[in-house]
Formats: structure tokens, sequence, C-alpha cells
């Protein structure tokens, strides 16, 4: 007798998990996506930035320079820098809608004293105009580069003028040193970002399936012919839920694969050393932690998304229910992006913010075992709970056949 005919449970995960593996949308959503998404979504913003920040930093700079008494020499500074056309002007009152319709790329406008105030030893007085855009504003750091440097040309005529060098205004150097290491600064970034990507994976893996295997049997009709084989509820209930969780676990694995990978062959655009940092973030210590934390989540989303699935009437109907499902689960991972948001004893038992949380902690090398403890068990208890209530769903007549 073979262990499939010896237990009912593995007959029922097989069966399962052919029915799954056969849904194209599934393994869709459970290979291919996660897959591919993190090397093109790497390299393409990459490339993209590269290529936007090259484009900003090479374009010529119109720039409209108002001064009323032409005795600043500020145009002709702006002038000889490289990449600045300057045109002058008098008529003031159309600048911000020149460069509003992007006719010039800014305007400056000097206070008619500036010469005046520059000689009495004082600030002269100037007003930028520009418009913000979606280039870093690498042009308004270039012209603020630009007006800095006049600025110290004036500074250096003033102290020679002085007969004073330039560094009396320097009464004290700040030295910095950041004692955080690289590992602990580059990981508080990018894990608050990675967990958030790998909680949608491990959910959308789990959603395909759990509806498939409950609302999609309900509406072929195939749910009914199930229940009447000579198999306990609870273990048709554990085969399906194993199915779930394995879809959403894996699909969160293939993404961190994918990441990892990507990372390891270099992306083009990024420098070595940034990538280097970033692999050893991602060291496979840290990645196996995260993934035992994402293991009980999967299962409480496999509980939870199966239970909504056989309550649904139809995989229309199911879709419907559970979609707008995926805020409630992105809103808490988005709240690790926050600027304070730490790992606490309370937010350790506050479900799926406390995955984002602790994934960041354990990227940047600073976990607390006894708080990642915490966050482990209470997700536990969390997917046994849920499973147990799936289990008493799904044993209601009233829900299973409902019509």
């Amino acid at each position: 007798m073979s262990i499939l005919a010896r237990s009912p449970y593995l007959a029922v995960l097989r069966k399962e998990l052919l029915d799954t593996l056969r849904d194209r949308r599934t393994l869709i959503a459970m290979i291919v996506v996660p897959l591919l998404l993190f090397p093109l979504l790497m390299v393409g913003m990459a490339k993209f930035t590269q290529s936007r920040a090259e484009e900003a930093r090479s374009k010529v700079l119109m720039v409209a320079v108002a001064d009323p008494k032409n005795d600043s020499g500020l145009a002709d500074h702006l002038d000889a820098q490289t990449g600045i056309d300057i045109e002058r002007t008098r008529d003031v009152s159309q600048l911000a809608a020149r460069i509003a319709s992007e006719e010039i790329d800014a305007a400056v406008v000097l206070d008619p004293t500036f010469r005046r105030d520059v000689d009495a030893l004082g600030p002269g007085g100037l007003t930028l105009l520009y418009k913000s855009s979606d280039d870093f504003d690498i042009q308004k750091e270039r012209l603020l580069g630009a007006l800095g440097s006049f600025e110290q040309t004036l500074l250096a005529q003033r102290f020679a003028a002085m007969g004073t060098s330039p560094s009396i205004v320097h009464a004290v150097t700040v030295n910095e040193h950041d004692v955080a290491s690289t590992r602990e600064r580059l990981g508080k970034v990018i894990g608050g970002l990675l967990p958030y990507m790998f909680i949608i994976f491990c959910f959308t893996g789990s959603m395909y399936p759990a509806i498939d295997l409950a609302a999609g049997e309900k509406e072929r009709g195939t749910l009914e012919t199930l229940l009447t084989a000579p198999v306990h509820r609870r273990t048709l209930v554990l085969g399906k839920f194993t199915v779930v969780a394995l879809a959403g676990i894996l699909s969160a694995l293939i993404a961190m694969l994918g990441l990892y990978v990507s990372v390891l062959q270099g992306i083009d655009g990024i420098p070595p050393e940034v990538l280097g940092a970033i692999a050893q973030v991602l060291e496979p210590g840290a990645i196996a932690m995260v993934f035992a934390l994402l293991l009980p989540l999967s299962m409480f989303f496999a509980a939870l998304l199966l239970t909504l699935s056989v309550y649904a009437r139809s995989y229309k109907e199911a879709m419907s229910i559970i979609s707008p499902m995926m805020i409630v689960v992105v809103v808490p991972a988005a709240l690790a992006l926050a600027p304070g948001s730490r790992l606490t004893a309370i937010t350790a038992l506050i479900p799926v913010l406390n995955v984002s949380l602790a994934t960041r902690e354990l990227l940047a090398g600073t976990a607390q075992p006894a708080l990642i403890a915490l966050v482990f068990g209470s997700l536990v208890l969390l997917a046994a709970g849920s499973l147990w209530a799936c289990t008493r769903w799904f044993a209601r007549e009233d829900i299973v056949f409902r019509s």
C-alpha cells in the first residue's frame, strides 16, 4: 500500500497541489513575476535614474539675470560657467511666467542695493526663481553652485582688500564621524523597502491558489464531490491550507532569490562598492532569518484567504472580497518606512508591521534576539489561531454551500 493510500492528508495535498500547478494565473503570480520583477526593477531604475541625471547635468541652462544697475558682475560670472547661457533683462514682471512655461530655466533678480551692500561689507541680496522638477533638482543645485562660487569670489576680493585671510571667519572646524557601520546605514534603508515587497509577494502568491481551491471549486461544482470522499473535513482543510501556504512562501522565496542574484551579478549604473555593501547586507544568515519570519506570516495569510474564499459563492465574488485586503496588508508594511518606526515590545505584536520592522533590524544587524523571538512567537500563535478559525469555518454547511 502506497503512502498516499495510507495518508489521506498526503492524498489531498497531492490532489490540491496538482490542481494549483495546472493553473496558469497561479504560476505567473507565484513564480514568473517574483523571479523577474526584482532584476528588471533594479536594472530599470538604475538605468533610468542614471540617464535622467546625466541629461539634467548636461543640459544648457537658460538663465535670466536682472541686475538693475548692472554693476554686480554676476551676469559675467554665470556666463563664464560651462552649460549656462545668460539673458540680461530689466523686465522682471514676466520672469515667473516664463519659467513656468519653460521658456527659460531660471532667473536671478538682484536687489538694487546689491553692490552697495557688498562694498559696505554686508551681504548683497538676490532672489533665485526656478521651477522644481522631477530631475532630483539637479538644475537648481547647478545654479546654487554657480552662485556659491560667485560669493566666494566676492569674499576673496573683500578679504584681499582688508589684508586678512579668509580662514578668519572659521572659528570652529567640525570633523564628522558616523559610528554606524555601512551595513547598519544601508540596512536601515533597504530593510524598510524589502519586507514591503516580500510581504506583498507572500500575500499575492497565496491569493490565487486560495481563491481557486475554495471559491473556484464551488464554481466548478467539484467541492461537493470532494466533500463526499471518505476523508475528515479537517484533513481536507489542512491539505488546501498547506498548498496555499506553500504558494505564498515560495513566491516570497523566489523574490528573494531574484533580488540576491541581481545584486551578485552587478547592475550597470550602481557603483561596485554600493553593490558590495548591499551584498553584505543581504547575507545568507539574515535572509534565512527573514525567511523564517515569513513562514508563519504566510500560514496566517493562507488561513485568512481560505476562510474568505470558502465564504464566497464564486471566483469573481472571492476576488471582490479578497482584493481590498491588499490595502490591509500594505498599510502596516508601509508604516515601517515612516521615520521613527522601531521594533518594540508593542510593535512586535502587530501583524505584518512586526515582520517589516524585524526585517529592517535583521538586515541592519541591530536586531535584539528577545524582540525577534517575540515577533516569531506572536506570528506562530496568530497562524495557529487563524488555521483553527478556518477549520471551524469550513465545517459549517451554511457557509460551504452558501448560495
